[in-house]
């Protein structure tokens, strides 16, 4: 479809809720640009809805050349729930075209975490042991059900992640016989995030010991993780606790 100054709020960013759109920026005068084009909607259109193509003519449309800050075409952005999550500029090869649409569509494991029942996330990472988002998922539907036995074995291989090594600190300050430690914890299944955090800087704070520190630490920016970059208590904690550790 093309989309305009007028229409891309709803063809692109409500849209882009429901399903990736990408949107190629182009213009009649750009020979790249008619070249990439039919390559484009073949491999979206091969994909049968599971994605949108939009097109802009940036000289018809300078409001949006100008907010998506179109230096030079073609350049192709794909949109997620309202924001770019990827992009390309120039004309590409046709393989090079299908393998970046290919990545956008959702594997049978992502659908299966999507679903997020024990069952299909065991069948996820049964079709993809390296699928992190399955695993965190499992992880905490087992310490929902007070079952910790499989924690490691499920988070040990992801521990570089913020959010599951932050799930595998918490668990080893579980046993730990301190109020502000006991109290943060409690907190966070409550999900009382500012609360939490705060009990667990206060136990930072006290501790002499570095490596409960670091655990402490590791707790706290895994809770950073799964808040969220953007969250007002990640951007105020993540100051208070640099503060507290150097």
């Amino acid at each position: 479809m093309d989309t305009t100054d007028a229409t891309f709020e709803y063809d692109v960013i409500e849209r882009s809720g429901e399903v990736p759109v990408v949107v190629d920026f182009w213009a009649p005068w750009c020979a790249p640009c008619r070249q990439l084009a039919p390559l484009l909607e073949n491999a979206v259109g091969r994909h049968d809805g599971e994605l949108l193509l939009a097109k802009v003519n940036i000289d018809e449309n300078p409001v949006l050349a100008q907010r998506y800050r179109v230096m030079s075409i073609p350049l192709v952005k794909v949109f997620r729930d309202g924001e770019v999550v990827d992009e390309f500029a120039g004309l590409q090869s046709a393989h090079t075209i299908d393998s970046f649409v290919n990545r956008l569509i959702p594997s049978k494991a992502d659908r299966l975490v999507e679903i997020g029942d024990e069952t299909s996330l065991r069948e996820a990472l049964g079709l993809d042991p390296t699928n992190t988002a399955a695993r965190l998922a499992l992880a905490r539907l087992l310490i929902a059900d007070g079952e910790t036995s499989e924690i490691s074995g499920l988070l040990d291989p992801v521990s570089y992640d913020s959010q599951a090594a932050g799930i595998l600190a918490r668990l080893a300050l579980s046993d730990v016989d301190h109020p502000d430690i006991q109290a943060g914890l409690a907190a966070w299944d409550a999900g009382l995030s500012e609360q939490a955090l705060t009990h667990m800087l206060d136990a930072v704070r006290a501790s002499a010991d570095q490596e409960r520190r670091n655990t402490l630490r590791a707790a706290i920016v895994g809770m950073f993780g799964e808040l969220g970059e953007h969250h007002p208590l990640t951007a105020r904690f993540r100051k208070r606790l640099a503060q507290a550790l150097y």
